[in-house]
């Protein structure tokens, strides 16, 4: 079996976003962070606009062997396109800002600990599919940010979200309190989810924590209440993604 070429690296302060989904997204959203374009001979016919965008900010775009494209991307799991992007900005998640989204009755989703970028993606592109806005993660040590892996499994929905970082989320939970009610998810340790999520009252802001150890204390602690998804007993435990999923959905 041939081996994958090294990645040509990407220039400082930049990303590869890789595929047609999520490249796609990021032309809609946000054209201007596209510093350069790849694609091979199966995605040409529908890079035309891509290209006109590109060429509109005289930026390069080029049409590559798809042995070239996937020494580029470094990785076969590129999709025909690529483009090497400025990143989207992480912001600072203020409370006092998030008491407006709180007036608007829109939930907020809290991830503490996720720490594999493949089930940060397909929670993000769960939240772009059912219309949720804004991502908040916490400062964990293992917590995943935004990165190619990531934005690769997200097919686009990373886009469509607004990522916010939270600094000591126990003592930001507190705050946002006054405005959400913050539910933390647990494995057995809490009440149902749907009996939970159905209590009327202020929005919902929702916390998952870590693959392999849950939500720290701390943060437990600081939750007004404390959901669990019923199974059937046969297997311990869901992946992180299925719950956010089955929680987006509820959400939404």
């Amino acid at each position: 079996m041939a081996k994958t070429p090294p990645p040509r690296k990407a220039p400082p302060d930049t990303e590869k976003v890789a595929g047609l989904p999520a490249v796609s997204a990021l032309f809609a959203c946000a054209p201007r962070r596209a510093e350069r374009l790849f694609y091979d001979d199966r995605i040409k016919p529908m890079a035309g606009t891509f290209c006109q965008l590109m060429a509109k900010q005289h930026k390069p775009y080029r049409l590559v062997p798809t042995d070239e494209l996937t020494r580029i991307a470094g990785s076969p799991l590129h999709g025909g396109i690529l483009v090497v992007a400025k990143p989207k900005p992480v912001l600072p998640f203020d409370t006092v800002e998030a008491r407006l989204w709180a007036k608007a009755g829109q939930p907020l989703l809290i991830l503490d600990g996720i720490g594999n970028p493949h089930n940060l993606g397909a929670i993000a592109r769960t939240m772009a599919f059912f219309g949720l806005e804004r991502l908040v993660l916490s400062d964990h040590r293992e917590q995943a940010l935004p990165s190619e892996a990531a934005y690769r499994v997200a097919e686009g929905g990373l886009e469509w979200l607004q990522v916010y970082r939270a600094p000591r989320l126990p003592q930001v939970l507190k705050r946002l309190k006054e405005s959400y009610r913050v539910v933390g998810t647990a494995l057995g340790s809490g009440r149902p989810l749907a009996e939970v999520l159905r209590q009327p009252g202020k929005p919902l802001a929702v916390v998952l924590g870590n693959e392999e150890a849950g939500l720290p204390p701390t943060t437990l602690a600081a939750c007004d209440d404390i959901a669990t998804i019923e199974g059937s007993g046969r297997v311990q435990s869901l992946n992180v993604a299925t719950t956010a999923a089955i929680i987006i959905h509820t959400l939404a």
